[in-house]
């Protein structure tokens, strides 16, 4: 009785499964424009975004300069954003921008491709140009609609964005470090450094920064090795006022003392040479 139930729920489903799609592609054969609309907004309403988005893309050429124009428009845009189609949603959004620059949903039209470019970005580790493009568009909206109801989001998308950038930029940097080529970490660590002041990773920058000058200085000829060992040490002292509580603080002390006794040697010698 029991298997008897559960074979005819999956007739039944398979065929309410038929009716549906046979019903779904009439609509895609019909001719008449209106029957497509009205079909495509219930399916929009309902979330089923993949059926709108082509009785949309079948209707938009022919809704062009009625007054649902817009309406279609949008809609069609948008379905490709919640479809995670991100490249499609842009120009889309784009395009709409372009064509109705009076519309009252100018400016969600306008964010929402920008926000496109935003999802677009990939992981830090890979190339950012898509990243740099969507910070772009995020600070151009917010150049032009300051006020607007997405513009506290605009500006923490960017914040996110230019961490994943400062993020890439200070991993080569560190990358130098692990491979040991301890003059190209300190010049990719100044260069971070110099171009973003600001960063969240300050810290870490400044610490490696100090581990790369005082690998260099101990591994240094005679004639270098001292100037390098005070240019650590002032790297050193430069972590401790912008940081001094790091967390790097058992490993920089053990390392300061080193170069303490390193330098006092250099006066003793000094000395004894006089």
């Amino acid at each position: 009785m029991f298997l008897k139930t559960i074979k005819t729920t999956l007739i039944f489903a398979t065929l309410l499964l038929f009716t549906n799609c046979s019903e779904y592609q009439k609509l895609l054969n019909n001719i008449d424009p209106n029957v497509k609309y009205k079909a495509a907004e219930k399916y929009y309403k309902a979330g089923e975004y993949r059926k709108a988005n082509r009785l949309f893309e079948q209707i938009t050429p022919t809704f062009r300069g009625k007054p649902q124009a817009q309406r279609v428009v949008f809609f069609y845009a948008n379905t490709y954003f919640q479809l995670k189609d991100y490249n499609l949603a842009a120009y889309q959004f784009e395009s709409f921008v372009k064509s109705y620059p009076k519309s009252d949903r100018i400016q969600e039209a306008t964010y929402l491709a920008a926000k496109s470019y935003y999802m677009l970005s990939p992981k830090y580790s890979l190339d950012q140009q898509d990243t740099n493009k969507a910070i772009d568009k995020l600070q151009i909206f917010l150049d032009n609609y300051p006020n607007s109801e997405f513009s506290e989001e605009a500006n923490i998308l960017i914040a996110e964005l230019q961490v994943k950038i400062e993020k890439k930029f200070f991993e080569i940097a560190k990358q130098y470090y692990t491979i040991r080529d301890y003059k190209a970490a300190m010049n990719s660590f100044d260069n971070f450094l110099n171009d973003y002041p600001g960063t969240q990773f300050k810290e870490d920058a400044l610490f490696h920064k100090f581990l790369s000058n005082y690998e260099l200085a101990l591994n240094s000829i005679f004639t270098k090795k001292e100037e390098r060992l005070k240019s650590a040490q002032e790297i050193a002292n430069t972590l401790l006022r912008y940081f001094p509580e790091t967390l790097y603080m058992e490993d920089l002390d053990m390392k300061s003392e080193k170069i303490e006794k390193e330098l006092n040697q250099f006066d003793q010698l000094t000395t004894t040479t006089k």
